[in-house]
């Protein structure tokens, strides 16, 4: 009688320390920064194109100026009618996009390779060449207004809103929005885009990202005789963004009054770090993980799972060029307003008092483990090296993070969390105002005030 021999089961070992791809670099004559990720297999290529500048930069009667001049780059160039330009872009398969942040000019294409010479040169046609036709201006200020309107209608975007002008002081560019006022929109004038184009967006300082299959391809040549004939016509160097600063009285509650309202859109927030934090920049994406980034966070853990006053709330700290912010925000049944503030605060307040090791290494798995899976493709490669490439940053920052994050434990949470999470808060509340100011109040989370919506 045969006996099946045993087959001891292999130890499942931890993964090895990943790396974030590494690009080949050139510098185009012109001054360009050309990054070249070939990615086999992925025959749809990402070419991004970035170029720094503060929105500090725009006047202040005409903010919003950059965003819309950056909707208004495919709308026409010297070579193509704004109806032509959208044909080839459909005729070839080139999904186009361009906005504006406020570290500066994102334009993204996604092509198929066999596409990209004619890509790269209508890239270089809107970032070089846009001619801004008066009838598409006009269209797009008017679209801006229409646009301004639903901001106002829609929750979230009205509480964002206000918690910017609440937090950050009145005279800092950060505390209006990046596409401009009514009144910025109603005074912009086509001879003021035209203006800011020119002065602002040009090759020097600019960063171009090429990532896919490029095997046969001479990125560097096609690079050059495309983006490398885009000319500094007028550019200038513009200065390096400062720290926003907060307002004197940011620590406080707002209400904006929406009668009636059966949910309440809940900001929660308090200024954060940069990526370049003291103590490094490891510790604040475990944190927006184990705090509120998941269903499973402290955060939901309470609000959703035990309370049942929201389908998801969600914390992150968000970094600018300089600076920062650590945000929460959510809906909640409007019944539960008051109670869900009170619970909220003491959370993210509570968080001071430190980690477990459980939370702590679920977040440096998740956000260690996950990294090979979230830049597997083409355009998630291209998209991390054009953002860091706008705040002066290379994707070995990213490498970098990822294994740092490797020696992290609770106490260097604890502390990373502390330096910037001090039990101040600014708080946006938009709901009834008649029905829960007052609970408000008597929760003790701030001064609150009551503005229209």
């Amino acid at each position: 009688m045969s006996t099946v021999p045993t087959i001891e089961r292999p130890p499942v070992l931890p993964p090895e320390p990943w790396t974030f791809p590494e690009p080949a670099r050139r510098t185009l004559a012109n001054g360009v920064g050309l990054l070249v990720y070939d990615i086999p297999g992925q025959y749809v290529v990402s070419v991004r194109a970035v170029v720094p500048f503060p929105l500090s930069e725009e006047p202040r009667d005409v903010e919003g100026v950059a965003t819309l001049m950056s909707r208004l780059l495919d709308e026409g160039t010297a070579e193509h009618s704004s109806e032509e330009f959208a044909e080839l872009l459909e005729r070839k398969g080139i999904a186009y996009g361009a906005s504006v942040s406020d570290n500066g000019l994102g334009v993204a294409l996604d092509v198929p390779k066999a596409k990209l010479p004619e890509a790269l040169d209508l890239l270089r046609q809107t970032l070089a060449e846009p001619v801004f036709p008066q009838a598409e201006v006009d269209r797009h200020l008017k679209t801006r207004l229409a646009e301004i309107e639903q901001e106002r209608a829609l929750a979230p975007q009205r509480a964002g809103r206000e918690f910017l002008a609440t937090h950050y002081d009145s005279g800092e560019r950060a505390s209006r929005p990046t596409a401009g006022t009514p009144e910025t929109i109603r005074a912009m004038t086509r001879r003021d885009i035209v203006g800011f184009h020119r002065r602002h967006v040009g090759p020097l300082g600019a960063t171009l990202v090429v990532a896919g299959d490029l095997s046969g391809l001479d990125i560097g040549a096609l690079a050059e005789s495309t983006l490398g004939a885009w000319l500094p016509d007028g550019q200038v160097i513009a200065p390096a963004p400062t720290l926003a600063r907060r307002a004197s009285d940011a620590a406080r509650v707002v209400l904006v009054d929406r009668p009636g309202s059966v949910q309440s859109e809940l900001v929660v927030g308090w200024s954060g770090p940069d990526r370049r934090a003291e103590g490094g920049w490891a510790a604040y994406p475990v944190l927006s993980f184990v705090v509120g980034g998941s269903p499973n966070a402290r955060v939901d853990a309470v609000l959703r799972e035990e309370k049942g006053y929201t389908y998801g709330i969600r914390s992150g700290f968000r970094p600018r060029r300089v600076g920062g912010l650590f945000l929460t925000s959510g809906s909640v049944r409007a019944d539960s307003t008051v109670e869900s503030v009170a619970l909220l605060v003491g959370i993210l307040n509570g968080a001071r008092d430190g980690f477990d090791d459980a939370e702590v290494r679920a977040g440096i798995d998740f956000m260690s483990k996950t990294a090979p899976g979230r830049f597997a493709v083409a355009d998630a490669v291209a998209d991390e090296a054009a953002n860091l490439a706008l705040e002066g940053l290379t994707t070995h920052f990213t490498t970098q993070t990822l294994l740092a994050m490797q020696e992290l434990d609770a106490a260097a949470l604890t502390r990373a969390y502390g330096r910037w999470v001090t039990g101040e808060w600014t708080i946006v509340v938009v709901g009834d105002a008649a029905t829960y100011a007052d609970g408000l109040r008597a929760a003790g989370v701030g001064d609150v005030s009551v503005v229209p919506a």
